[in-house]
């Protein structure tokens, strides 16, 4: 059995970055590393040439010249971006991720949401999808001890992309003068995330977090009032999922499918994606009488999700 080409540049402190990690560490088909270096997702990227059989990328990026390349597709985000960036986000997946998708006759996804959306977008039912799942990783559970505060404070963990609709949680600060947050993002996005606090009079009010472990992320998850994820779009949102497994309820924009899906009846839905008011008035009530939530019920597993993308993978070698 000849082994599969993994592409592992997706490896990193972010969501996918988690996947990569958790999945690849897992899987039993025989594998190595693509052994490429830059970011995965550059365009230039499409024409790299790859060794023959087949590849594996736990992201979104295709290579035009792999006689056969399985994707995860954790969702159709970049489709949905506003004009004229949405321009080269078209281009590159109808030239590079349709056809490479096409030709394998499977892609992989994340969630329900995410699998609706790709079976939308590509109007092929001869294509696979396969909804792998997310897992949670062991160290968020509810009996965590929470992280240290002299307040009551809120928690965030993303970046400061369009989608993740952020400002709109800091514009709603500005409402409730007793709030704090405490938010993990990429230390690249420090410096602008600094620039919006001091505009909005938060900077004392706001503490950044970065490279911390998963038992330290639980803490803090365990020791906030509440999770914010305003995102107007999400693939399937593993921060809501995290915090849920910690007890620590989220307030999320009720029109994010992804998010909603994942949270249920365990945080406040909001009506309003950019409503500053009912934002404000949803983190007031919620610093003001902190409550847990049970975690769900359903298993959250790696080992299952890393089992079903070596299934699919297997299938194909």
């Amino acid at each position: 059995m000849s082994a599969i080409w993994v592409d592992t540049r997706w490896e990193g402190l972010h969501g996918i970055g988690r996947y990569a990690r958790e999945v690849c560490t897992r899987l039993t088909v025989p594998w190595r590393s693509l052994g490429f270096d830059g970011a995965p997702a550059s365009p230039a990227g499409a024409l790299a040439h790859v060794p023959p059989g087949l590849v594996y990328s736990p992201g979104y990026n295709g290579f035009r010249r792999a006689e056969r390349q399985v994707l995860t597709l954790h969702d159709l985000i970049h489709l949905e971006t506003s004009w004229p960036g949405r321009m080269k986000y078209l281009a590159y997946y109808n030239a590079v991720v349709k056809p490479v998708v096409k030709r394998a006759g499977v892609v992989i996804t994340v969630s329900e949401t995410s699998r609706r959306a790709i079976a939308a977008w590509l109007q092929d039912t001869s294509v696979e999808i396969v909804n792998a799942g997310l897992g949670s990783s062991p160290a968020f559970h509810t009996d965590v001890l929470p992280a240290d505060s002299a307040d009551p404070y809120l928690m965030y963990v993303g970046n400061l992309r369009a989608h993740k609709n952020i400002s709109v949680v800091l514009d709603a600060m500005t409402r409730v003068p007793s709030s704090h947050l405490r938010m993990l993002i990429p230390e690249q996005e420090h410096a602008d995330a600094k620039r919006r606090f001091s505009e909005r009079g938060l900077i004392d009010r706001v503490r950044l977090l970065s490279g911390i472990s998963d038992d330290e992320l639980a803490a803090h998850y365990r020791g906030a009032a509440a999770t914010v994820m305003p995102s107007t779009l999400e693939g399937f949102g593993l921060p809501a999922l995290e915090s849920v497994m910690t007890g620590t309820p989220v307030l999320y924009w009720h029109g994010c499918s992804a998010v909603a899906e994942t949270v249920a009846r365990r945080g406040r839905a909001i009506e309003g994606a950019h409503d500053v008011e009912e934002w404000g008035d949803a983190i007031e009530d919620a610093l003001a009488d902190p409550q847990h939530v049970e975690p769900p019920t359903r298993a959250y597993d790696w080992d299952v999700t890393a089992a079903t993308v070596n299934d699919a993978l297997a299938a194909r070698m």
